[in-house]
């Protein structure tokens, strides 16, 4: 096991050598990407030592505003769940004096437009306003009591990773392997939001009145939900993805998730994610295509890969809703504990000598954050999410303060294997120099 003491010191200096030009990121033989759900930094690790985190949040980040602009006085009250206290301050919280981290929360509002609402131009004061689940956003968790503290503090855990893309699961696993929103052209105007000459929202849909997908859609190809109305299944994508660029190279890959084969048989779990597997809705990973059945496949076939050595070069994991960490679909000890077997299937097999795990989360899933995102295009990136570099090649005990965001996965892959970049977003993107001691 790769447990380490939790009293593991850190190192906290940001001094870098970056990966070298020659040599250096080509020691790597295994890119393993465990993708987790919906936690800001602040609600996971806001209380890491060394890390930019709740104690260095100002006051105007953390005083949320109501509809006219003023302070609420209390947080507006979680009707959702009846173990919070009506009257909290206008403050974080600590979620785990109310309910513990083995238990479910609800789940807090994560979508395109309100996302960007939320954030309010950098200030991060309406998270709560623009909540269904109204106060629960300001809620962190004991960072210290976290499973995956350990790892974060053996290694290297950076704090300043955003999620690339506004809004949900579906449009950020889209950004994961393509670096692009998807298109569904001629789409029925019921799936289309409105709004305003400005952009501003005017009533809310799954896909922009220009036609790209933003919000929670289902494949035409397989598995998709038994109920949803064909003519509301997003076309098969044509555009480029990371699985296209690493197949032209005679790269190995997978996609491994959990629940895959139950889904494919038409029997999924209740906690299986439709809209969690990105390649089925492209074109080259259609229904009944080679490449389908050789690339995407059930996350027990990981474990098996991983103890027998016989990972291939990049490999992602995205475990079944029951354990993913998702609120109101599963818990945090539940769901870390799950991450820890994967990675240590991994850093304690064969393959663990020369393997890059990167361990982060798809979104924030609407939990509120104090670090304004940078902004770069009309996509993103959005709220700051944790990021843990498990590897024999990263620094030890370190906090990384390097502004990354989810498509410099895609960049770190493209330059150990020298692939060409999807788009401007993951060409320009930080390849995590700065996560490593090669």
């Amino acid at each position: 096991m790769i447990f380490v003491s939790c009293h593991t010191q850190r190192h906290l200096s940001n001094t870098t050598t970056g990966i070298q030009a020659t040599g250096g990121i080509q020691k790597v033989g295994h890119v393993v990407v465990v993708y987790m759900e919906n936690h800001s930094f602040d609600n996971l690790y806001g209380q890491f030592e060394g890390a930019d985190g709740l104690s260095a949040a100002g006051a105007t980040a953390v005083t949320q505003l109501d509809a006219r602009g003023n302070p609420y006085t209390n947080l507006p009250a979680i009707n959702a769940s009846s173990a919070f206290p009506t009257n909290l301050p206008n403050n974080y919280f600590n979620i785990d004096q109310y309910v513990p981290s083995d238990k479910e929360i609800p789940d807090v509002l994560h979508r395109y437009y309100q996302e960007q609402m939320q954030i309010d131009g950098g200030k991060m004061d309406k998270f709560a306003l623009y909540n269904s689940s109204a106060g629960l956003t300001m809620g962190y968790y004991k960072t210290s009591l976290l499973p995956l503290d350990t790892l974060a503090g053996k290694y290297t855990l950076c704090d300043h990773f955003f999620h690339s893309a506004f809004g949900c699961s579906f449009l950020n696993h889209q950004w994961l392997i393509a670096a692009a929103t998807p298109v569904f052209p001629n789409a029925p105007a019921s799936l289309l939001a409105k709004t305003d000459s400005s952009g501003r929202l005017i009533s809310d849909g799954v896909i922009t009145p220009d036609g790209y997908v933003v919000n929670t859609s289902f494949s035409v190809n397989m598995p998709h939900p038994a109920n949803v109305r064909p003519e509301f299944l997003v076309p098969n994508q044509t555009n480029p993805t990371i699985g296209d660029r690493l197949t032209a190279k005679g790269i190995s890959w997978a996609w491994y998730a959990g629940g895959w084969d139950s889904a494919m048989a038409g029997r999924p779990d209740p906690t299986f994610n439709f809209h969690h597997q990105p390649f089925v809705y492209f074109a080259n990973y259609a229904d009944g295509t080679a490449a389908k059945k050789q690339h995407l496949k059930d996350e027990t076939e990981f474990l098996t890969a991983a103890a027998n050595g016989t990972l291939p070069a990049v490999s992602f994991v995205k475990p079944i809703g029951l354990e993913n960490e998702h609120p109101g679909n599963s818990d945090i000890i539940t769901s870390e504990r799950h991450a820890l077997d994967l990675i240590n299937a991994v850093m304690n097999g064969p393959d663990g000598k020369d393997a890059v795990v990167i361990l982060t989360y798809d979104e924030n899933g609407g939990f509120w954050d104090h670090v304004a995102p940078p902004v770069i295009d009309r996509w993103g990136p959005a709220t700051r999410i944790p990021a843990i570099i498990i590897s024999p090649f990263a620094k030890k005990g370190y906090v990384d303060h390097t502004q990354y965001e989810t498509v410099s996965i895609l960049a770190f892959i493209e330059r150990r294997w020298g692939l060409q970049p999807l788009s401007d977003r993951d060409k320009n993107a930080n390849p995590l120099q700065n996560a490593f001691d090669f």
